[in-house]
């Protein structure tokens, strides 16, 4: 399969940006339905709490570990040796199997005391109620795990269009769900919601995997040397991936401690983080691990070099303008979105400091994320692994303290970005010395501009705040929303216009001599 060029891949970003960003609206919609009629604390804290074990759980078995495992060699086995990618792909799904079933079966037998575990509600009847979800919603994990491996298999095949499609189904499914089924289930009828969106999540994929000559069969061999290579790669990243999760798992119990709402908030914030994450630092991730991944197949290091490159200095294009944007906007932004029955004003200023303290971070999280990518293309699963013992233990005992400063559930946040901005700077070190200097000075100019664009941004932005006053108050209004429009439009055009005074063409961005980032 011809490797495709650096044009082509920023092309790959942005459809697949395009399509995150459809998805992320709707996830937008789904949270708005859901605080809206349960609210942001009692049983919606329950419900947030709940979902995010499956949520979390899911990145040993799906788009976290298992795929940063078999993408590699799934990449490299569709350049070397095409015909024996359907052994391969067969065995993941029957391993799925083998580890998840057994897991699910023991979950619904142990809810209680993996419950009482995993959350920390002081109040028995939160307790009970979410022991009845959990038994509902860990079926999640088998479903968006099988759906992942699929995602990963189509990305290898640069098949990234219905991938990206896939998870607006999830939210179409919990929308509908809780619109049509909240006063006969209450809380339980978004468990219908997340179970039909796993279903179908599965179900729109099948006929593109089918065309690849894929099948579900299973196949109990797992004596291929393949095979034995990814299983080889997958025990260190779970690892790596148990940490995060198990890290993640904690910041959900502090918050569960805390005031009422600090978990939805927490929860909430997450989901307006993930916009730009999603769009940017996934989608982009998305593209180019498997590039890398082809690229050090066949020993292209200078290329895979000039990826890890282009990459950084795209996230840093997009994700430093999105994390201002999204924090000078940020109250409007969770007002005009949520602030409706339930939820109120206090949820909303609640939510928003979270979402500052995340933001901080999110050039962060998205560089880091990709440079994690990185070493797994090169088969180096060792420094992954350090780094993510010290980013969460440095998490943990900094969340530990800003917990019971004035911060409260913001602080969990703040800890969040700190430390994964130091993980950052360990990562850019191994990778600069693992091969050769990055253009450093290409990447300061990079910021350098970027900073400089945003100058006139912020100044519209606290302009037109402050011409229209504590809008966000009002909650989910037309006003609001035509503010939001109108600034965001502004904003972005204003964004997009210093990019183009300044040298920065998105739609160009990585073209040139030798294809080098500029």
């Amino acid at each position: 399969m011809e490797e495709p060029s650096m044009q082509r891949s920023t092309v790959s970003t942005i459809v697949v940006m395009v399509c995150t960003f459809l998805s992320r609206l709707f996830g937008f919609v789904r949270i708005a339905v859901v605080g809206a009629i349960f609210g942001a604390s009692g049983e919606a804290d329950v419900l947030n709490a709940v979902f995010t074990i499956p949520n979390n759980l899911r990145k040993l078995m799906a788009e976290g570990a298992l795929s940063s495992a078999f993408i590699p060699v799934l990449s490299k086995t569709i350049v070397q040796n095409p015909k024996d990618t359907r052994k391969i792909v067969a065995n993941i799904l029957t391993f799925q199997g083998l580890v998840l079933i057994p897991l699910l079966i023991l979950s619904v037998v142990f809810a209680y005391p993996i419950v009482k575990l995993l959350l920390d509600f002081p109040e028995m009847d939160r307790i009970l109620l979410a022991e009845r979800l959990f038994r509902w919603m860990i079926h999640y994990l088998l479903l968006v795990s099988i759906s992942a491996v699929l995602m990963g298999i189509l990305n290898a095949h640069h098949r990234f269009l219905v991938p990206a499609v896939t998870p607006i189904l999830f939210s179409l499914f919990v929308i509908s769900s809780v619109l049509l089924l909240w006063k006969q289930l209450g809380v339980f009828s978004m468990v219908v919601g997340v179970l039909g969106g796993g279903i179908a999540q599965v179900l729109f994929q099948l006929p593109q995997f089918f065309a690849h000559g894929y099948t579900l069969k299973p196949d109990f061999q797992f004596d291929n040397p393949p095979f034995r290579q990814i299983l080889k790669q997958w025990a260190p990243v779970v690892l790596t991936a148990s940490i995060y999760t198990v890290n993640e798992q904690i910041a959900i119990r502090f918050a569960t401690a805390l005031e009422d709402g600090s978990t939805s908030a927490m929860s909430n914030a997450l989901v307006f983080w993930q916009l730009p994450f999603g769009i940017f630092s996934a989608s982009i991730t998305t593209v180019l691990f498997p590039r890398m991944s082809r690229q050090a197949g066949s020993s292209d290091f200078l290329g895979v070099r000039r990826t890890v490159e282009y990459g950084f200095q795209y996230l840093i294009i997009l994700l430093i303008p999105s994390a201002l944007i999204l924090t000078l906007l940020g109250k409007e932004v969770i007002a005009v979105a949520m602030q409706r029955r339930n939820f109120t004003s206090f949820h909303t200023l609640l939510t928003y400091r979270v979402l500052v303290g995340f933001n901080v971070g999110l050039l962060s999280v998205g560089a880091f994320n990709f440079f994690q990518r990185f070493f797994y293309s090169l088969d180096d699963y060792k420094t992954p692994l350090l780094t993510a013992l010290f980013v969460c233990g440095l998490d943990v005992v900094l969340s530990l303290i800003l917990k019971e400063t004035a911060l409260r559930v913001s602080g969990l946040a703040y800890a969040n970005s700190i430390a994964f901005t130091l993980g950052l700077i360990a990562m850019y070190v191994k990778t600069d010395r693992k091969i050769g200097p990055l253009n450093l000075k290409g990447i300061l100019f990079t910021l350098g501009k970027v900073v400089v664009a945003c100058i006139p941004v912020t100044v519209l932005c606290l302009g037109a705040k402050a011409r229209m006053g504590e809008l966000w108050q009002e909650g989910s209004s037309l006003r609001g929303l035509g503010f939001l429009l109108l600034t965001g439009l502004g904003a972005g055009g204003l964004l997009w216009g210093m990019y183009m005074l300044l040298g920065i063409d998105l739609f160009r961005f990585g073209k040139g001599k030798g294809e080098r980032a500029p």
